[in-house]
């Protein structure tokens, strides 16, 4: 399978033209030859851009995710839209708070619905995050080309047991729509990888590109191969990071190195 990491550009409030430029990236990415597009944590609006998220929450199915539907379709991928502010009050069969929640979603090739998932862990420490938004509760896997495909969130990566908990639930390749930020750079560097090799499984983190008024995003997506190997990154500008995977890899590591069986 040929995976494709969308590190866009993202403009603080400009849906539109995040969105836009998310739609470029997944044509890019099907001229590449891409199965499976990953898209940045909250490229609609921006994840620091707080005070816009109420205003432009959107339902699943909302414009943004209706536009990626629509692309995935036009070009033969899937997408993982990771992710979007969803408004819980406008999502029939959601959680019963209502409120906000950022939130991931897979659409297959077809544009259908596969998988949604709400940001488990959500950030407090110099952040609105905690205050705004709902944490979920489910770890969703979707077979896809013959991998168990799990979604986690940026700050997500800290908390190993979610991990496992996606594991045990089949995944083989877990993708990190993310918007992490300088200083912490040697942190984006070592969690993916580490959560990589803990769990003999890729891992895919898709960072965005771009300053807000506090922050900077560091970019630097990567896709990591069960050993922890990276198989293609890039900088902090924005690029489309690709990359061949396959499930026979994860089956031949786990065998060689069968340290899931060892657990207790």
């Amino acid at each position: 399978m040929r995976l494709a990491l969308a590190q866009l550009e993202i403009e603080a409030g400009d849906v539109s033209g995040n969105v836009a430029r998310a739609e470029r990236a997944v044509a890019a990415a099907a001229g590449r030859g891409a199965d499976l597009v990953v898209l940045p944590e909250v490229f609609t609006v921006g994840y620091f851009a707080f005070d816009a998220y109420a205003r432009r929450a959107e339902s699943l199915d909302g414009p943004t995710l209706s536009r990626l539907a629509e692309a995935a379709r036009e070009h033969d991928l899937a997408i993982l839209a990771g992710s979007i502010v969803e408004d819980l009050s406008t999502t029939d069969g959601g959680p019963a708070e209502e409120g906000y929640a950022n939130t991931s979603v897979f659409l297959d090739r077809a544009g259908e619905r596969r998988a949604v998932y709400r940001k488990r862990h959500l950030f407090g420490y110099d952040s609105a995050e905690a205050d705004l938004l709902v944490p979920g509760e489910s770890t969703p896997v979707v077979d896809f080309q013959g991998f168990g495909v799990g979604m986690t969130t940026c700050y997500d990566l800290r908390f190993p047991g979610l991990y496992r908990e996606l594991v045990d639930a089949g995944a083989t390749l877990v993708c990190v729509p993310s918007a992490w930020p300088y200083p912490r750079v040697e942190h984006w560097s070592v969690l993916p990888r580490a959560r990589a090799i803990e769990n003999l499984h890729y891992v895919a983190a898709a960072n965005g590109s771009g300053s807000f008024e506090d922050a900077t995003l560091l970019g630097r997506s990567t896709v990591y191969d069960p050993w922890g190997v990276p198989l293609a990154s890039c900088g902090d500008d924005p690029a489309l990071v690709v990359a061949d995977v396959t499930a026979e890899r994860v089956e031949s590591v786990r065998e060689e190195f069968p340290a899931l069986r060892d657990r207790r």
